[in-house]
C-alpha cells in the first residue's frame, strides 16, 4: 500500500526555518516564521495567560471530555468577542459555535459543512491568500477559485477588480475574506469597502466566509470586528473562523472556533447538529486546556483588562515597527518607496522585491524571508532594523 505514495516537497516556510537554524552567522535575522516576537525575539507567554492557566490548574478536578462542541464558556466568550454584546444575530439565536483545534481546525470543519450542504459549492479565495487555505479546503472536497485582491505594483487592495469578480460569483457560492491583517499582504479592506462588499454579497446571494485570525492586531478589537459584525447583521448566512493563536499567544495550544450565522433559529439548530457531527468525524473531541484559559480570561474582568492591555502593546509594537522600517528605508534613499509598509497592518507585508534579491538577502546578508518577499514585521527590532534596512538597500542597488 505505502509503495504508491509519492514524496511531498517540503513546506517553503519550514524549509527556510531549517536554513536559518543552520546558519552560524551572529547577525542573522529571521523575517520568515509567522509568529509574533517581542523586542528580544521571543514569542512570550502573556501574563494574563500565566495567571489564567494557574487558576485553571487549581480549579480542575477532572480530565474527562468537555463535549464535541467544546468548552461552553469559551464558545460564549468568543461569540461576544466576535459579534459584540447585543448583536442581533446572537439575540435572535442565529449563531452556532463549535470550538476547534486552532483556526485550521475551524476552517476544516467549516469547509466540510459547506460541502455537506452543497457539494457543488465553490469558495473564492483572494489572490494572494494564506497558502494553507488551499489544502484545508480542498481536502474537504470544495471547489476553489480565486478573485483579485492585492495590486503588487500599486501596493494596495485592488477593490475595483475584487468587486467586479464578486459581482460575477453565483448565488450560493462563498467568498473567503480575511477579517483583518491580511496574510500574506497586510493590506486590509476599509469600512467603506466592507459596506460595498456586503451590498454585493446581499445582491448576488454570495455567502461570506471570514477568516478572522488576528482580531485586535490591526486597529483594535472593536474596529477589527467591523466586517464580521456588518456581514452578520446584513446577511442571512455567514461563516466565521476565529483563532486564539495570535491575539492570546496560544500557538501550541491550538485554540480556535467556527461560528455559523443562519437565517433563523430553526435552521441554526440544524447547523449546530451538523457542525458537531462533522467535528465528531474528524477529531471527535477538541482539546480543552487552551480553551479553558481563554474562557477564564474573557469571563474575569481583571484578566480581560490585562489581556486587552497586552494585546494593545503587541498591536502598537507591530504598527510602530512598520513605520520604523519604512522610515529607515527612506533614509537610505532606495529606489522603491516603502511607505506602504507603514500603512499595512498585522505581521505580514510583501517587500515587492524579486526572488533573486530575496536569495541575495539570505546568502549574502543572512536575512531570511519567504521567496515571495513576504516578511514578518515582528522579526524586526531596535537591534537589527538598521542592518535589515542596509541589506535591503544593498540588494536594490545592485
Amino acid at each position: 500500500m505505502l509503495d504508491t505514495l509519492k514524496p511531498i516537497p517540503p513546506d517553503a516556510i519550514l524549509g527556510i526555518m531549517v536554513l536559518y537554524r543552520a546558519d552560524q552567522a551572529p547577525n542573522k535575522v529571521d523575517l520568515s516564521v509567522g509568529v509574533y516576537q517581542d523586542e528580544a525575539g521571543r514569542t512570550p507567554v502573556l501574563e494574563c495567560v500565566k495567571r489564567a492557566e494557574g487558576e485553571v490548574y487549581s480549579a480542575e478536578d477532572s480530565k474527562t471530555y468537555v463535549g464535541i462542541a467544546g468548552n461552553p464558556g469559551f464558545n460564549r466568550g468568543i461569540e461576544e468577542l466576535l459579534f459584540g454584546s447585543g448583536h442581533p444575530a446572537l439575540a435572535d439565536g442565529r449563531v452556532a459555535t463549535v470550538q476547534t483545534p486552532g483556526g485550521s481546525g475551524g476552517l476544516s470543519v467549516a469547509a466540510h459543512l459547506m460541502h455537506r450542504a452543497n457539494p457543488d459549492t465553490r469558495v473564492w479565495l483572494s489572490k494572494p491568500s494564506w497558502p494553507n487555505h488551499l489544502p484545508l479546503l480542498r481536502l474537504a472536497g470544495l471547489r476553489l477559485e480565486h478573485y483579485p485582491y492585492y495590486d503588487q505594483r500599486a501596493k494596495r487592495v485592488d477593490f475595483e477588480a475584487m468587486a467586479d469578480a464578486v459581482g460575477r460569483i453565483g448565488s450560493g457560492d462563498s467568498v473567503l475574506i480575511h477579517g483583518c491583517c491580511h496574510n500574506p499582504c497586510g493590506a486590509d479592506l476599509s469600512q467603506a469597502q466592507w459596506q460595498a462588499l456586503a451590498d454585493l454579497c446581499e445582491r448576488h446571494g454570495v455567502v461570506p466566509f471570514i477568516d478572522f485570525a488576528y482580531q485586535g492586531l490591526a486597529e483594535g478589537l472593536e474596529d477589527d470586528a467591523y466586517g464580521v459584525r456588518l456581514m452578520a447583521e446584513r446577511l442571512p448566512e455567514v461563516v466565521i473562523v476565529a483563532s486564539c493563536s495570535k491575539n492570546f499567544g496560544l500557538y501550541r495550544e491550538r485554540v480556535g472556533a467556527v461560528c455559523v450565522v443562519s437565517p433563523d433559529r430553526e435552521r441554526n439548530l440544524r447547523v449546530a447538529s451538523n457542525l458537531s457531527n462533522i467535528a465528531r468525524g474528524i477529531y471527535s473531541m477538541p482539546p480543552d486546556h487552551g480553551a479553558a484559559i481563554v474562557a477564564r480570561i474573557l469571563s474575569d474582568a481583571g484578566l480581560k483588562a490585562l489581556w486587552m492591555e497586552e494585546l494593545e502593546e503587541m498591536r502598537l509594537r507591530l504598527n510602530g515597527l512598520r513605520t520604523l522600517l519604512a522610515d529607515k528605508l527612506a533614509e537610505r534613499g532606495t529606489s522603491t518607496d516603502f511607505s506602504f509598509v507603514a500603512n499595512e497592518r498585522g505581521m505580514f507585508s510583501f517587500l515587492g522585491i524579486s526572488r533573486e534579491q530575496v536569495i541575495r538577502l539570505r546568502e549574502e546578508f543572512h536575512v531570511y524571508l519567504v521567496e515571495s518577499s513576504r516578511i514578518n514585521v515582528a522579526g524586526i527590532n531596535q537591534r537589527n532594523v538598521d542592518y535589515v534596512a542596509d541589506a535591503i538597500a544593498a540588494v536594490l542597488q545592485a
